[in-house]
């Protein structure tokens, strides 16, 4: 996301901070230098979690090698893939140089999932999730955390599939039609030429609504969502013509779940999709669910430069956490292994381990492109095509690499996550970063996501 964008969403962030104070060097080694913190894990043939801490530090299932040889050379923990060693370091050439770096190349840590037919054949974790702190300040080595197989990251605009998904379930009870007027659900969607806006509209980018909305300086949060509600368009575009990408969209999508549920977001993903999927870390605000040593062991930070200090738990877009941190834009908090489970769920489409979450011919219709022949306007990525299922990217070689086809689909984050799931190979990755800890404008993170892609492409046929 560029600076544009990112302005146009509200961030306000504190520039003035942008530079580092109190990075002393410290001698003693620290996790982000990656090593012996780091963690590989997967399952073996009977599906058994093999491997699930440091890498190493758990014997091989019975029966089975206790290594094998990447492709890099490096040995390979017993009950990984091969590709599974290649994965880690390529993921770890994105991690500071060395304990006292000050910048990073990508992000201080990660967490990667990768299932190949339903079946874990990567599950590393690296680095830090906890690296700085407020100011930004690099953080003596005590004070750091190490990233965990289980740490909980902020899913930023990953959280639109997650509500294109509840408001896919609506359409599949009746409830709601892709192709009426948004108006018939939500009477205050006001706005001059906004009654020709469909619901299938908001999930496809082709509304017209701006990115952002302008929530600041209202008294509340009802002041606050109605200033979404009656955000207007882009000056000169036509509904339906032109897929612009639009935060806006999926706000208002995540109100028309709330309107016919009666419930909350939050709640209404709790009831109808993490719930019946047993997605246990999965959720908006997790400062209001994590036990206390969950929230100083798991959580991955982001921003730590911004006028709301470090930011670890507390959603890093500004405008969800301007409307309470729920919102159907940003703000969901998940683990990898719980962010591949929604990619397996549609690979399977749409049923997990026997619980059925949408119709097949609901899954069919959101990871079809609904966008064909039509322009897209995205002066980030002039070369982004306007290939879009409903709430998901189809195709896009920007952060896809190799894996990206016809029916590759996935989408992206502002603060580091991507989900990338490509039917042909039957396979999920699920790549959760923290690369706006402390700064999101250090680095971009779509090279790193493609590169994964590609060495994906290769090892996995």
């Amino acid at each position: 996301m560029s600076v544009a964008r990112r302005t146009l969403l509200g961030a306000g962030l504190a520039a003035a901070a942008s530079a580092l104070t109190g990075c002393g060097d410290n001698d003693a080694p620290g996790p982000g230098a990656g090593g012996p913190g780091d963690a590989v894990t997967a399952t073996d043939a009977a599906g058994n979690r093999v491997g699930f801490g440091s890498a190493g530090n758990t014997g091989p299932p019975s029966g089975a090698p206790s290594t094998t040889a990447s492709a890099s050379g490096a040995a390979v923990p017993a009950g990984q893939a091969r590709y599974a060693q290649d994965v880690t370091a390529l993921l770890r050439k994105q991690l500071p140089a060395t304990p006292q770096t000050v910048t990073h190349k990508g992000f201080p840590g990660a967490v990667a999932v990768v299932l190949v037919d339903g079946k874990t054949t990567v599950h590393t974790a690296i680095g830090e999730a906890l690296r700085y702190g407020a100011g930004p300040k690099l953080l003596t080595a005590s004070k750091r955390v190490a990233t965990r197989p289980d740490s909980i990251f902020d899913l930023a605009s990953v959280t639109k599939v997650y509500t294109a998904i509840l408001l896919l379930q609506q359409v599949d009870q009746g409830r709601v039609e892709l192709g009426a007027p948004v108006r018939d659900y939500l009477p205050a969607f006001t706005g001059a030429g906004k009654e020709r806006i469909t619901v299938e509209m908001l999930l496809t980018h082709t509304s017209g609504l701006p990115v952002g909305a302008k929530v600041t300086g209202l008294p509340d949060n009802a002041a606050r969502w109605n200033a979404v509600l009656t955000t207007g368009l882009i000056a000169g575009a036509v509904p339906g013509d032109t897929f612009r990408y639009s935060s806006v969209g999926l706000m208002v999508a995540g109100k028309i779940v709330e309107k016919v549920t009666g419930q909350r977001l939050d709640q209404a993903l709790k009831s109808n999709l993490t719930g019946p999927l047993g997605l246990r870390d999965t959720g908006f605000n997790p400062n209001t669910w994590l036990s206390s040593n969950a929230k100083a062991s798991r959580l991955a930070a982001t921003d730590a430069r911004s006028s709301r200090g470090l930011l670890r738990g507390t959603v890093h877009d500004d405008v969800a956490n301007h409307l309470g941190g729920v919102a159907g834009h940003a703000g969901i908090f998940a683990t990898a292994t719980d962010l591949a489970a929604i990619g397996q769920m549609l690979l399977n489409g749409g049923t997990h381990q026997g619980t059925r979450i949408l119709a097949a011919a609901t899954v069919r219709q959101m990871l079809t492109n609904h966008n064909a022949g039509k322009p897209a306007v995205d002066p980030e990525r002039p070369n982004r095509t306007a290939a879009h299922g409903l709430g998901v990217v189809l195709n896009q070689t920007w952060f896809m690499g190799r894996l990206a086809s016809s029916r590759t689909f996935g989408h992206t984050g502002f603060a580091g996550p991507s989900l990338l799931v490509d039917p042909n190979r039957k396979l999920v990755l699920a790549l959760l970063t923290n690369r706006a800890h402390p700064n999101w404008s250090w680095s971009n993170p779509d090279p790193v996501r493609a590169a994964v892609g590609d060495l994906l492409a290769r090892e996995v046929n």
